[in-house]
This record gives structure tokens, sequence and C-alpha cells, in this order.
């Protein structure tokens, strides 16, 4: 595991471990740090540990541990995924020739023969992997729920006539299967409760639509107070919500940027983030994931040649990365992001869709966690999908931004407003969260939360599986590798009456399929543990423990009395 910059020594330094099998150079830090000069091992008796110091070249102080670990693809499993992949394409091509000859039948859509010498709407190679890869474990995907997604859910069994290509649901209804796939981090999506009630009131007096836009008819008293309470919330002088959170940064980021700005985008960032970079007509240049040299060095690059041909100084520098990066399970090493966004007169965009509501003593987010001030961010943005359990976003900074945002954000004039009941869900989940109902649910939904992240992914690790990401982020990703094992791991933990999310190619490279397990503060110990029996149970079954480390023990957090007792035994 790699400690970053917040544990200090007695004499002052700050000293990170690096591990075998470990990736130092992902940070960021690697080659800004310099070694210590004794080794504990002489002191202490231990084996010998390389120790390096970890304050940043940027001189960036970290209030609290920082644990991230990112285990190098052992070599067998890389070799047999991209044989696997070989595998499939030669006979994916195989059943392509026998398609083209009507020797086997093709239902994927295609071109009609009077229309062959249009414009083609479906590009034939673009559909292989659907047609031929992603086809044949189809069944993994889009089940229907037919009750809440909470710590355990209902599915509705449907099976396939023709191999995955069309379904038929069997009317029977798969009852408390454990949920480890929904964003509902703090248990709030629920049809009972606090919550529930008040959305049901609210959708006695308002309906359920509005039917127009905020700019126009669709301004309701209850969105300017959604907003006001955000703003309050997250510490800013102003707030604006939106209906949908992908549109929120899709719609939002073209209104901040144009021709003539140049956008520095994490390599790993949301589709969303993409496409709103992509709209906005601005120069695009990507830097590594939470890699702070590879930003840096762009950085200098920008403000040294300027724009290209012209040598123009950039219109305006916008820094965009994410709070949890949802595939990863990492967390953005936001003092650094700030100190150099600081130091080169950038901007910075900060998507909290993972992290408002699961990270942080308050749960305020990625800048509740490491303990800074809203203020040094200059765009904030965030979903009310997963923590609050309801739907839509939100953008908060200063009252001019905003007020811009209100006039000139697509999302803003085009979009319908928020639905009441909705957004009655976020009011009343968001005060619980900040005390202001008159009890500690909301707190103790927040602490709850960061015990059962923290004891999930330890004992994971201890199991040996491999496990990236950050220890204190929700978001747990459990490496697979090869395309077979998405299905055969989903398709076993269904049978043992436990919900998974596999993710494959073309979401993470080629070689580093997963299961992304999302922890929630609803999840009991006693159901965790059932749930990670049943996972070394099919990890063994499947052949998925291939990690080589050995387990550390853990850094002292904030909420941790004993959280790793049953660990430690």
């Amino acid at each position: 595991m790699t400690e970053s910059p917040s544990t200090k020594p007695a004499n002052g330094d700050v000293c990170q471990r690096v591990k075998n099998g470990l990736k130092p150079e992902r940070n960021g830090l690697a080659k800004s740090l310099y070694r210590c000069h004794e080794k504990k091992s002489k002191h202490h008796g231990q084996p010998e540990e390389e120790e390096v110091n970890a304050t940043s070249h940027h001189g960036v102080p970290y209030c609290r541990p920082f644990v991230e670990s990112y285990e190098q693809t052992p070599m067998l499993p890389a070799v047999f995924t991209y044989m696997s992949y070989g595998i499939l394409t030669i006979f994916g091509y195989l059943r392509d020739f026998l398609r083209y000859w009507k020797i086997e039948r093709c239902n994927i859509a295609g071109e009609k023969e009077e229309q062959r010498d249009f414009v083609p709407l479906y590009q034939d190679f673009e559909n292989f992997y659907t047609r031929n890869i992603y086809i044949r474990i189809r069944d993994n995907w889009n089940r229907p729920l037919c009750g809440v997604p909470g710590a355990t859910m209902d599915l509705l069994e449907r099976t396939s006539p023709d191999y995955n290509w069309t379904f038929v649901q069997s009317g029977r209804v798969l009852q408390d299967v454990i949920n480890l796939g929904s964003y509902n981090y703090l248990g709030f999506a629920e049809n009972k409760g606090l919550c529930a009630d008040a959305a049901a009131e609210i959708t006695k007096k308002y309906g359920v639509g509005v039917a127009s836009t905020r700019q126009e008819l669709g301004n309701l008293d209850r969105h300017e107070e959604l907003e006001k309470l955000v703003a309050r919330f997250l510490g800013v002088e102003s707030a604006m919500s939106f209906g949908m959170g992908f549109a929120t940064n899709s719609m939002n980021i073209p209104a901040l940027s144009g021709k003539g700005c140049l956008l520095l985008s994490d390599e790993l960032n949301h589709a969303s983030l993409v496409l709103g970079a992509r709209l906005s007509g601005s120069t695009i240049r990507v830097f590594k994931h939470n890699n702070m040299q590879s930003l840096e060095k762009l950085l200098r690059e920008a403000i040294v040649h300027g724009q290209p041909r012209t040598r123009r100084p950039w219109k305006k520098i916008l820094i965009v990365v994410e709070g949890i990066y949802s595939m990863e399970g990492s967390i953005v090493r936001l003092p650094e992001m700030i100190a150099l966004k600081k130091r080169y007169k950038a901007y910075l965009y900060l998507d909290e869709a993972h992290s408002i509501g699961a990270l942080g003593p308050r749960g305020r987010g990625v800048v509740d966690y490491f303990g800074l001030d809203p203020c040094d961010v200059d765009v904030m943005m965030g979903t009310f999908t997963k923590s609050f359990g309801a739907a839509g976003g939100y953008i908060a900074g200063k009252r001019e931004l905003i007020e811009y945002l209100r006039s000139h954000s697509h999302s803003a004039v085009y979009a319908s407003s928020m639905s009441p009941p909705v957004v009655e869900q976020i009011i009343t989940s968001m005060k619980c969260i900040m005390g202001e109902d008159g009890t500690t649910i909301g707190c103790d939904r927040v602490h709850q939360l960061a015990k059962n992240a923290v004891y999930f992914r330890r004992k994971l690790q201890k199991m040996g599986f491999i496990i990236y990401g950050n220890e204190d982020s929700p978001v747990v990703p459990m490496m697979l590798y090869m395309p077979a094992k998405i299905a055969a791991f989903s398709r076993e933990m269904l049978k043992r009456n436990i919900g998974v999310v596999g993710v494959g190619f073309p979401a993470t490279p080629i070689i580093e399929s997963r299961a992304r397990f999302c922890i929630s503060a609803a999840h009991t110990k006693d159901v965790l543990d059932r749930a990670l029996s049943v996972i070394s149970e099919v990890g063994d079954l499947v052949n998925l423990k291939y990690s080589r480390q050995k387990i550390q023990p853990s850094v002292a957090r904030f909420f941790d009395d004993n959280v790793f007792e049953d660990i430690d035994d």
C-alpha cells in the first residue's frame, strides 16, 4: 500500500512506503520524492523496507492519511487476457463471415438493402465488439429491479432463448438479493422513513411534473430553497440545480469554456466531462491519472508556448477532475491540485458526483475530506443521484459564476425543471446529513459508510484479491482481468443471491476488467460478512485471488475505534 503525504513521524518528515507490486508513478509523486537517510529496519529489526519522503514537490501538507493501492497486473492473467480477446476476435470474424453468406442469422441492426448507397447509419466495425463479445455476456447487465435498491433488492428473473439477443421474463422474483452495485451510499434511496414521507407530502401539494423550464413558469419556491441549502451545505456563495447529472457536466462546461481556452482533463474523467469538453470547442489536453507531475508539465507548456500557431496566451486554463473516480475507486489529490492551480493561475472544475455525501467527517465531499477551503475550488459540481437517493445535479461557487450560468447554460435555459418530490427528497436528505432535522441519523450514516468501506476493502485484500483505489473510497474495484470471468463471477454471485456489477473493455483498459462494488451505509456488518464469504467462495471457484501482497496494518482514522477488530483476529 502507498501512504501519502499525511502521516508524519516524530522528526517531522513525511514518509511513504513503496511496496512490491505497486506502481508508485501512478500517484505522480515518485520522481519528486527523496529517500530517507535511514531504514526503520535497522532500528527495529523489521524486514528492510524502502522509505521515501512523500511531501509533494509543492510542499503541500496533507491533514489526514491518504492510502491508495494499485497492484500491477500479474504476468499470467495479462497473457491469458490478451489470448482471450484474440480468440474471441478470430471467432467473431468467422461468425461475421457466416452471417454475410446467410449461413448464420444476424440479429444486430444493419442497413436495408435498398439503402446501401446512403450514408451508413451503422458503422459495421464499431459494432464488432457488441456483436461478437458483449452479446455473449449481456445477461449480466440491465437486470430489471422490482423494488427499492437498498441494502437488498428484488430482481426479476429472465431467460434468453437466443443466446442473449433477446430476453424473456419468467415472472419469478429473486427476493432479498444483496445489493453491491447501486450508488446508494448513505441509504437514502428508500420507500419509507423521513425522506419518503416528505416526498409523498410534497407530491400532494405540487404534483409530480412542472411542465416548464426554470426561466418560464417552472421556478418553484422549493427549487430556490434547494439551491440556498446546497450553497450552505457546501460553504459557498451560491448554487444552481439541474434536472440531470450527466447534463450538468456536458451542458455547463461549454458555457464556461470555448475557443481559445485550454482544458486540462484527467485521463480517467467521466464521459459527461469528456463530452462537455468536446462540445466546448476548447483545446483539450489530457494528463495522467492523479499525476501532479504530468499536470504541472502541461501547465508549464501552456504558459510558455501559449496557443498553437499564434502563440497568444490562453484566454482561460481550466483543470477538470473528479472527486472519486468511479472505475478506479481513487480520490483526487486535491491539496496538490489546488496548489498547482494557484501557482499557475488556472481554474479548477471539481466533479463530486461520487464524493459528495460519501466523503469527509461531515459528508461534504472531498473538500471536507482534506479539510480545505471550498473557496479554493472555482467550480464545484455534484449530483443528487447517489448519496441523496434522488436525481439531478448542481453547480456551486461564487455568485457571479452562478448568475452567469443562469443565462448562458443550455441546461438552465432549455431543460425542464426538477420534479417537486425529487427536490423534496434532496432537501430532506441534505438536512438530515447536516443535522438540521434534529437527529444524528445523517451523521451516523456518514460515519457508518466510512467504516463499511474500510472494512470491506481490507477484508477483500486479506482474502488475496487485487483491489484498486483509496482505502476511504466507497467504490471498491476488484480485478477480474479475463472477459469470461466477468460473466462467470457475476452469474455465480447471482446464483448465491448477491447482485454485482462487472465492467470490461472499452470502459476499462483491455486487460483490466473488474467487478465494481459500491458500499452503502445501509449495509450491516452481517450483510457485508455474508457477501464477503460468498465472494471468497466464488473467487476460489473462478480463480480470482491473484494478489501477492502482504496485508499491512492500516493507519488510524478519525472514526475507527474498532473497525479492524475482526481483521486483526
